[in-house]
C-alpha cells in the first residue's frame, strides 16, 4: 500500500504541475529519441492506407525500426517477406529503400526488428537455451546488419518464459543472450535495443530488469495494449492512470505509469527507458448501447478499419477519417488522462492530440529516455484529415524538441461521470518551520479533509501538501484513495 501511495503521489504531483502552470518541460536533453517502427507490411492495404517507404518522413524520427523479420529454427534471421524486403526476382527492395534514408537525414539509425507478436516466443526461447545457438544468432545478426547496412538489431522476442517459451529458464537464458549479444555487437559498432512488455505482471515473468537494463543501449517498453477484444469490458487502450473501473490489484498495472514505475523500481534507468505511445486505438462492441463507460460490458471487437482490416483495431487515420463523416460522443476520461469514443454499439479507446502530450510531458518529467510510436503507418500520414500530415507525430517532435502544445483541430471531448480520481487541485501549501497542517502526523500520500467529504489532502512530506476537491456528486473515499460515487462512500468528519 505504501508503494502504491508513493507512486500515486508521484502521478498527482506531476498532475498538479502540469495544471497550475501549463507548461510543458521546455529543456530538451540532446539523447532524447524518438523511436518509430514501421510495419512494412502496411504496404500491401487498400487507398490512403497504402504505406510505402517514400512515405515515411525521417526527420520525424531518431531511430527507424523495420518490422519484422524473423528466426529459423537452425537460430538464424529469418526474411518473412523476401519479395517485399529484397529486390531480388523484381521484387520490392524495402530495406534497400528503408536504409537508403539515412542519406536524407544525417545521424538517422535504422534497425532491424527481429520477432514480433507473430514469431512468437518458441524458437527464441530453444535458441536462447543452447550457447551454441545464441552464438550463432548472434554472429547471423550481425552479418545481417552487415550485409543490408542496418546499424543495429531491436530484439522483439515476445515474450521470454510466455507463448510457448519455457517459463523455467527463458528468464535466465534470456539476460545472457542479450549480455553475449551486447559485447559481440560494441566490437562491430551496433546498436542492440529492444521492445518490452510493460506491466509487472508479464514483464516480472520475463526479465532480469538489472541485467538486460545493463546490456541493451535503450528499451522500447510498449506500454499499450493494456486493454483489448479478448477482454469482456471496454477499456482504454493506453490509459495515463489507473481508473475508477480498475478494482483489483491486476487491474491497477494497466496504465502507463504503473508500468514505468514497475522498471524504475527494478532498476532500469529512466534516460534507457524509451515511453511507448499506440498511433491506433482498440476498439469493442457494446453489449448494451444504454451502458457505454469505460468498464461496460462488450461482445467482442469493434467493426474492423479499411486498412488496419482487423476488428478490434482503429488506426489514428482510419478513425481520424470517419469523424469526418460520422457523428462520434468524442468523451476524455479525466482519471485516465485519455480519450475514448462512442457511436451506437462501437466503443473505441484511443490517443490523440491531448493525450499524446500529456504522454510526452510525463517522459518528459520523469527523465525517460523519449518516445517510441507503433506504428508510423497508422498516423494521418497522408495529411487527409485537416492537421496535416503525421499530426502526433509533429507533436511528438516539436515537444521533445521543446516546442509548445498545438492546438486540436477535433471538437473537444465531454467528461462524462464518473470523473478524476484526482479531483481538482487548489493552491499548493509549502510551510516552513515546525510542522503543522493535514501531514504534521508524518503521513505520506492521501488524507481526507477533517470537515469536508468532498475533499482531500495529498502529502508529500510533513511540510508540503496539496488540497483537492471531488467532482460534484463524489466524495473522496478514503478505503480506494480516490473520488467515489457519494452513495459508495461511508462520510465521517472529524
Amino acid at each position: 500500500m505504501v508503494r502504491r501511495l508513493v507512486r500515486l503521489t508521484s502521478a498527482l504531483v506531476w498532475l498538479v504541475a502540469v495544471a497550475q502552470s501549463g507548461e510543458s518541460e521546455q529543456q530538451l536533453d540532446a539523447g532524447k529519441k524518438v523511436v518509430c517502427y514501421v510495419g512494412t507490411w502496411a504496404v500491401y492495404r487498400p487507398g490512403n492506407g497504402r504505406f510505402d517507404i517514400e512515405h515515411i518522413d525521417p526527420t520525424l524520427c531518431t531511430h527507424l525500426m523495420y518490422g519484422f523479420f524473423g528466426i529459423n529454427e537452425d537460430a538464424t534471421v529469418r526474411l518473412i517477406d523476401p519479395y517485399l524486403d529484397l529486390e531480388d526476382n523484381w521484387g520490392r527492395g524495402h530495406i534497400k529503400r528503408f536504409v537508403a534514408l539515412k542519406n536524407v537525414v544525417p545521424g538517422l539509425k535504422t534497425l532491424a526488428a527481429i520477432g514480433g507478436w507473430n514469431e512468437g516466443s518458441r524458437k527464441f526461447s530453444k535458441m536462447a537455451a543452447s550457447g551454441e545457438l545464441r552464438k550463432r544468432f548472434t554472429d547471423d545478426a550481425i552479418a545481417f546488419c552487415q550485409r543490408h547496412g542496418f546499424d543495429g538489431i531491436d530484439l522483439d522476442w515476445e515474450y521470454p518464459a510466455q507463448r510457448d517459451g519455457n517459463p523455467l529458464i527463458d528468464r535466465a537464458n534470456h539476460a545472457q543472450l542479450v549480455e553475449e549479444m551486447r559485447e559481440a555487437f560494441d566490437r562491430h559498432g551496433l546498436l542492440l535495443t529492444a521492445a518490452v512488455a510493460s506491466v509487472e505482471f508479464s514483464a516480472g515473468l520475463s526479465y532480469d530488469i538489472p541485467r538486460i537494463a545493463k546490456s541493451f543501449h535503450f528499451l522500447n517498453v510498449m506500454v499499450y495494449d493494456m486493454h483489448g477484444a479478448w477482454e469482456n469490458h471496454a477499456g482504454i487502450n493506453a490509459p495515463l492512470f489507473a481508473g475508477l473501473a480498475d478494482q483489483t490489484a491486476t487491474d491497477r498495472q494497466l496504465n502507463v505509469h504503473a508500468a514505468i514505475q514497475y522498471w524504475l523500481d527494478q532498476g532500469a534507468p529512466p534516460e534507457k527507458l524509451v515511453l511507448g505511445i499506440p498511433l491506433y486505438g482498440r476498439s469493442f462492441t457494446l453489449a448494451n448501447v444504454a451502458n457505454s463507460e469505460i468498464g461496460a460490458a462488450v461482445v467482442g471487437g469493434g467493426t474492423a478499419g479499411p486498412y488496419t482490416r482487423e476488428p478490434g483495431v482503429m488506426g489514428y487515420n482510419e478513425f481520424c477519417e470517419r469523424l469526418r463523416t460520422e457523428s462520434w460522443d468524442l468523451r476524455w476520461s479525466a482519471q485516465q488522462q485519455a480519450p475514448y469514443a462512442v457511436r451506437n454499439n462501437q466503443w473505441l479507446g484511443y490517443d490523440d492530440l491531448r493525450s499524446v502530450q500529456l504522454k510526452v510531458q510525463y517522459l518528459l518529467h520523469h527523465g525517460l529516455g523519449g518516445a517510441m510510436v507503433w506504428s508510423l503507418e497508422t498516423d494521418d500520414f497522408r495529411g487527409v484529415c485537416g492537421g496535416g500530415q503525421y499530426p502526433l507525430m509533429h507533436e511528438i517532435r516539436s515537444l521533445l524538441n521543446g516546442g509548445t502544445p498545438s492546438e486540436p483541430t477535433t471538437p473537444p471531448p465531454t467528461v462524462p461521470p464518473p470523473t478524476s480520481t484526482a479531483g481538482t487541485p487548489s493552491t499548493t501549501t509549502v510551510a516552513g518551520g515546525s510542522a503543522s497542517g493535514p501531514c504534521a502526523d508524518g503521513q505520506v500520500g492521501f488524507v481526507p479533509h477533517p470537515a469536508d467529504c468532498s475533499k482531500y489532502y495529498m502529502c508529500l512530506d510533513a511540510h508540503t501538501s496539496f488540497e483537492f476537491s471531488c467532482p460534484a456528486g463524489t466524495l473522496f473515499d478514503p478505503k480506494l484513495n480516490v473520488c467515489n460515487w457519494a452513495d459508495k462512500v461511508n462520510c465521517s468528519v472529524k
